[in-house]
């Protein structure tokens, strides 16, 4: 998500109530476009202000981490230096609802005046920038310079005049909106509901109309103009509410994710995502911070994988159209027991049929039907027999070779299915690591690099529990072997989604008897199986569970592929929500 004006707020409340009265100690370019700047704040300790201008990636948080500067400083760096080091934070300020942040530094020039600049962030996507003014609004520079011939709406160079662009046709919503405005402002726009409450209102981003919307019961992709009185109520209420959370600084950060992907982050706890799991966090720095890491470990493990993901995409598709094939050939076999029948026939009937007979009729010995036996009229009867038993014979080999080879395809495309989940769950190098070993030892990638200076190795997911008990989760077939087979113990509880590719999910139980063990602690365990499965979308899921010492391995097996004959049966929906990933145990000591 982007910065909307709501969450720049958060930004502006949290780094007010931080920052003021601070000195900046350190400014630094540490990448293009971004600013490092530190603070010792009043009373004790220091903190880092990362600023980003990115235009695909601007954003604003407190941070603890230092970055490496370059050897030599931009000049924009130098000039905020010369400027603003040493110098003092009075103030943390956002104008209106604008995705604009005002620090206000006080500090004393060469002849020892004091002076009040202005370092100003706007979160505007490509339009991002942070500009530096004196107490006029006079601009000293920018970290990007924008002459006339890139905007014709405002220039950002030294000596003209800093102002905000404004934004056609928008209102300020913490001017004091009374219902009535309210009502004849948006409901009078063209469009849906979402786009009239952006549309209406500076601040205002997509997400949080829809989240208006929905806290009022309208369907945000309604026309506004179908909206009853009711409902035109019942927003207005939701917008005022919201308005006087925003005035007093009530803000709630919180981060969305999907399957351990972060989608989205809010300055307010929203209702609409209730198929997604929202974790709260005290800071909205933390928030930001969580968001764009996590969102760019993804993103790189994406990219790592892309080529993995094709040759084992290629395979799969190799593999099914194979697949394909051998099932053809095997139905094409059907008619294997009709000529046998025919030969028999003819042997048993034969010596009543005259040679160049193109057919008899002769009554089926198994069915007590009759049957027409088509005879090729060059042949002898006896030839004819023993013509049809050949293709018998045949046909019978052939059944045979396609339906093992059936199940190698059969067999192996599971294989493939199930790295494909594997892929869809790889959080870092480390995971890909072990699949790339796992191709390579079954043969789908030719090399595979082994870096012998690293020792980390990726470890299966760790769950704990509403009642207390430990739950892993493999994340590929590596693990899921070594998790079955080697930390699991015999008592323990095994886990995974029916006829689905996915992860072993092992409950450990202590030695404790099934009886003993809450339904909860199997039916979450349950709920991780689905939900770490290729069944991870759909409503319900079956899952097969039984003891761990029930669960085999067959001789020469692929990697996660077990057997097993008696097991119990849940449907459960791949929901885990309360339950988060814990850092894994020592291995010897599950």
């Amino acid at each position: 998500m982007a910065f909307d004006g709501i969450m720049t707020g958060a930004v502006v409340s949290e780094l007010d109530k931080v920052l003021k009265d601070g000195h900046i100690s350190r400014i630094a370019e540490p990448f293009k476009d971004e600013l490092l700047i530190t603070v010792k704040l009043n009373g004790s300790g220091v903190t880092r202000l990362l600023i980003s201008v990115t235009a695909s990636l601007p954003f604003v948080y407190l941070t603890d981490e230092n970055l490496p500067s370059p050897a030599v400083a931009p000049a924009f760096t130098m000039l905020l230096r010369k400027h603003l080091q040493g110098g003092r934070i009075i103030s943390v300020t956002q104008p209106s609802l604008e995705r604009i942040i005002n620090i206000n530094i006080e500090h004393r020039d060469e002849l020892g005046d004091l002076k009040t600049k202005t370092l100003i962030i706007e979160l505007m996507g490509k339009y991002s920038n942070i500009i530096f003014t004196d107490g006029e609004n006079g601009i000293i520079d920018s970290i990007k310079r924008v002459p006339s011939s890139m905007s014709s709406v405002r220039e950002v160079l030294p000596g003209r005049t800093y102002f905000i662009p404004e934004t056609t046709g928008k209102l300020n919503p913490l001017s004091g909106i009374s219902r009535e405005d309210f009502i004849n402002t948006v409901f009078s726009k063209s469009g849906s509901m979402i786009k009239a409450l952006y549309g209406t209102y500076t601040g205002f981003s997509p997400q949080f109309a829809s989240e208006l919307s929905y806290r009022a019961g309208i369907d945000g992709d309604m026309s506004a103009s179908s909206v009853g009185v009711e409902q035109r109520f019942k927003l207005y209420e939701e917008f005022i509410g919201a308005v006087d959370k925003i005035k007093n600084r009530e803000f709630c950060p919180c981060i969305i994710t999907k399957n351990g992907e972060p989608v989205d982050f809010t300055a307010y706890e929203p209702e609409q995502y209730s198929d997604l799991e929202v974790r709260k966090k005290e800071s909205v720095s933390e928030v930001i911070c969580e968001y764009y890491r996590k969102k760019d470990e993804y993103t790189k493990a994406r990219a790592r994988s892309a080529d993995l993901r094709r040759i084992v995409s290629n395979a799969v598709e190799r593999t099914a159209k194979k697949l394909d094939i051998q099932k053809k050939q095997l139905e094409s076999t059907d008619k294997m027991d009709k000529y046998r029948l025919y030969g028999e026939l003819i042997n048993t009937y034969g010596y009543s049929v005259k040679d160049g007979s193109d057919s008899f009729e002769a009554e089926d010995f198994y069915t007590g039907r009759t049957v027409k036996v088509p005879l090729d009229k060059e042949l002898t009867v006896h030839e004819n027999a023993n013509k049809y038993f050949e293709r018998y014979t045949k046909l019978k080999r052939t059944k045979e070779a396609a339906a093992a080879q059936l199940e190698v395809s059969r067999m192996e495309l599971i294989h493939l299915e199930s790295v494909q989940v594997a892929l869809d769950m790889a959080a870092d190098e480390r995971d890909l690591k072990q699949i790339s070993e796992e191709l390579f030892k079954t043969g789908y990638i030719k090399k595979h690099s082994q870096d012998k200076k690293s020792r980390e190795k990726s470890e299966p997911l760790h769950f704990v529990s509403t009642d207390g008990f430990d739950i892993y989760v493999g994340k590929n077939n590596i693990q899921n072997d070594e998790l079955t087979f080697k930390t699991g113990s015999g008592s323990d509880w095994w886990f995974h989604a029916k006829k689905f590719p996915g992860s072993h999910v092992l409950l450990k139980v202590n030695g404790l008897s099934q009886d003993e063990i809450p339904d909860r602690a199997f039916n979450e365990a349950g709920a991780l199986a689905a939900y770490y499965s290729a069944a991870k979308d759909q409503e319900k899921v079956e899952i097969d569970y039984l003891m761990r010492k029930n669960v085999k391995k067959p001789a020469g097996a692929a990697p996660g592929y077990v057997v097993y004959y008696t097991n119990y049966s849940m449907a459960v929906k791949p929901d885990i929500r309360g339950l988060s990933p814990s850092p894994y145990k020592d291995r010897a000591h599950p």
